[in-house]
């Protein structure tokens, strides 16, 4: 006569995805634009993983506008960590988005510009942006527009006499945030203030 041996619960077919399994566009979704979702968690999946990347690139364009700005977002702060990881999608920073009229999304621009290596005719569209974002209504966006510029300036004489007219008119503006992001220019680029 054959036993039948006790056995405990079936295991389940399905289970849970591992962190690093997890869909970054769910970890972006949800909230208002000053919240940031599960944007920390995001990053540290692709920092952990980095062929994740191209799946955070092809956020930017989400139909959702807080998940694109948030995954521009990451990608920022990634390519001031790891620029080559970005390099094969540095398009997003020159494509649409560089054109959108919130704010947020400019300064992300603005700021991953200089950390990339661009071609002759990505560099003219790079300058083009930088250039209109110099005189954006939002102060953030114009110092990092203005500091940005000022990179690009270290290795072509030709972009300073324009910094250095930003730098006389950020002195003016009253603005103490301008300000104080011109002296930091003037440190980079070994200029001195003028007297007034």
């Amino acid at each position: 006569m054959a036993t039948t041996l006790a056995r405990g619960p079936a295991p389940e077919v399905g289970f849970a995805p591992t962190p690093t399994a997890a869909p970054l566009h769910a970890l972006l979704t949800g909230g208002d634009r000053r919240s940031i979702a599960q944007a920390p968690r995001a990053l540290a999946i692709v920092r952990d993983d980095p062929s994740r990347v191209a799946e955070l690139a092809a956020l930017t364009d989400d139909e959702d506008p807080l998940v694109a700005q948030r995954a521009l977002d990451l990608l920022e702060k990634l390519a001031h960590e790891h620029p080559d990881w970005i390099q094969p999608h540095k398009r997003v920073f020159i494509g649409p988005r560089a054109d959108d009229e919130r704010w947020e999304i400019r300064l992300q621009i603005v700021r991953a510009l200089p950390l990339l290596t661009w071609t002759p005719s990505e560099r003219r569209r790079v300058l083009t942006i930088l250039r209109e974002n110099v005189r954006y209504p939002q102060t953030f966006v114009r110092a990092w527009a203005l500091d940005s510029l000022s990179t690009f300036a270290v290795d072509d004489a030709s972009i300073r006499p324009e910094v250095r007219r930003h730098l006389r008119a950020f002195d003016a503006s009253g603005s103490k945030a301008l300000a104080a992001r011109a002296r930091h220019i003037r440190a980079r680029l070994g200029i001195r203030r003028q007297p007034r």
